[in-house]
């Protein structure tokens, strides 16, 4: 079925989260309350790593709510600063401009799609059963295809093809990075990120002055000269140039060099980690329990905040904010 990957991904999150979450963290000293700095026009419905799609079908990214809403039925699957990407009902493919004009394009695909984005007119498209695809945005046509192994069930946060510059880098669902030249139309490289079974799909991928990270749920690449890889069991991760933060399932914070250096840990115990957002001077993260925790960057010191939320809400991590239901909280 069309989002049977998916849908499979998302029963074995909650599974794995209801065997392995049955102590609560609960902080012994809290500062105060993080109060809400402003609210959105309807509920967070569905949330990605790019973009968050409201209720009322409005989308939000990380800059805000745009004026511009995609119908009932579509799943939202990426957004930047040109295009809205959605699969309709059907398995089409749909672009919205972003400005919120009236052309949109329609890709009649008829396949699950997994993640997309666009640059000038390439079009790059990982399909359900981790196929690769090139598409040209005017005349609509393939111009590119690579095949893929299959994956028996994926984590919901899919990561988007990455452009960069001529090329195209494929974030696969079975923890690979495959590098595509987007004018020769060929396969460069294909780097290995992790190598777990399940589950293994990359979840984040950011790059800095050449220098690669990438993450799966099970573990983290750097790449720039060489490659460094580490094990952990990663919930949320950020990379900016002076380092990595990551949480873990286990209540770990954990700070490590571009190359994967180890630098500090702190240890929350039984806390669940929604949220991670780096800041000029802080390492905030969101607790599920509803709270805010603010760290120096060295994890040496850091203060607790209640934060009025539930445990089940839908997060979006904008621009300096959090967003959870119909509002959000500034960390900025």
């Amino acid at each position: 079925m069309k989002f049977s990957l998916i849908a499979l991904s998302l029963v074995g999150l909650v599974l794995l989260s209801g065997c392995s979450h049955k102590e609560v963290y609960k902080p012994e000293n809290i500062k105060g309350e993080w109060r809400n700095a402003g609210h959105l026009s309807a509920s967070i419905a569905q949330s990605t790593s790019s973009a968050a799609l409201l209720e009322d079908r409005t989308v939000l990214t990380k800059e805000g709510e745009k004026k511009i809403k995609i119908p009932q039925e579509y799943r939202l699957i990426n957004a930047d600063e040109n295009w809205v990407i959605s699969e309709s009902p059907e398995g089409n493919l749909v672009l919205f401009p972003s400005n919120g004009t009236d052309r949109k394009i329609t890709l009649e695909l008829k396949r699950g799609v997994a993640a997309a984005s666009v640059q000038n007119d390439t079009i790059a498209v990982l399909f359900v059963n981790n196929d690769m695809a090139l598409y040209s945005l005017e005349s609509k046509k393939l111009v590119f295809k690579e095949s893929g192994n299959a994956p028996i069930a994926v984590d919901a946060r899919i990561a988007n093809p990455y452009f960069l510059k001529e090329l195209v880098l494929f974030l696969t669902l079975d923890g690979k990075i495959v590098i595509v030249n987007s004018e020769t139309k060929q396969v460069l490289r294909s780097v290995v990120v992790s190598s777990a079974e399940l589950f293994n799909n990359i979840t984040y991928m950011n790059v800095i002055d050449n220098h690669l990270v990438a993450s799966t749920g099970s573990g983290v690449l750097a790449l720039s000269q060489k490659e460094s890889r580490e094990k952990y069991e990663i919930r949320n991760i950020a990379y900016t140039a002076e380092g990595i933060w990551l949480t873990t399932k286990q209540g770990e914070i954990i700070a490590l060099d571009p190359t994967l250096q180890f630098k500090a840990k702190k240890k929350f115990p039984f806390a669940h980690f929604v949220g991670l957002s780096v800041q000029s001077d802080r390492i905030y993260v969101l607790e599920q329990g509803g709270y805010m925790i603010a760290l120096t960057k060295n994890l040496l010191s850091y203060d607790i905040y209640d934060v009025d939320m539930d445990s089940d809400s839908k997060i979006f991590v904008g621009d300096g904010r959090f967003y959870f239901d119909d509002r959000y909280i500034n960390i900025k």
